[in-house]
């Protein structure tokens, strides 16, 4: 399980050092593709696997189905850090996200979420506003 935030910042390549523990539970080679709201998901193998079993389970004459599918897969890649950790992220990627530098590393269970801090910040700021009431409509959470 992924939890847990953290900031780090790309290099001149385009390199991202995930921590240690993410990694740990990413193993080699997972997957990083478009996520949902401009972030990038990343996937540990096995994870990925069960994502892409419910996808391929859509209807394919649904045009919302096909273009999700197109959406996820088309800007997926495999990545392998190296040494010191890193893991390229592809420039159409980085573009998609808004990524200049500052990076938001966040563990969202079964994934891993990288956000631009600028992103990141807007968000749980909104959220924050919403989080009670999104809580009591989706979650009954014990005392």
């Amino acid at each position: 399980m992924f939890m847990g935030e953290f900031q780090h910042a790309l290099d001149e390549k385009g390199r991202l050092t995930l921590p240690a523990k993410f990694r740990e539970g990413l193993g080699t080679p997972f997957v990083i593709t478009r996520g949902l709201d401009k972030c990038l998901f990343a996937y540990p193998q096995s994870e990925w696997g069960k994502l892409e079993s419910k996808l391929q389970g859509l209807p394919l004459a649904r045009a919302d189905a096909r273009a999700f599918v197109r959406f996820l897969f088309s800007g997926a890649t495999e990545s392998i850090p190296d040494k010191q950790g890193r893991v390229l992220l592809p420039a159409p990627l980085r573009e998609y996200a808004e990524m200049e530098r500052d990076v938001v590393v966040v563990g969202v269970s079964n994934r891993v979420e990288l956000w631009s801090l600028p992103r990141w910040q807007a968000y749980t700021a909104e959220a924050a506003a919403s989080f009670a009431d999104i809580a009591e409509k989706l979650v009954d959470l014990p005392l």
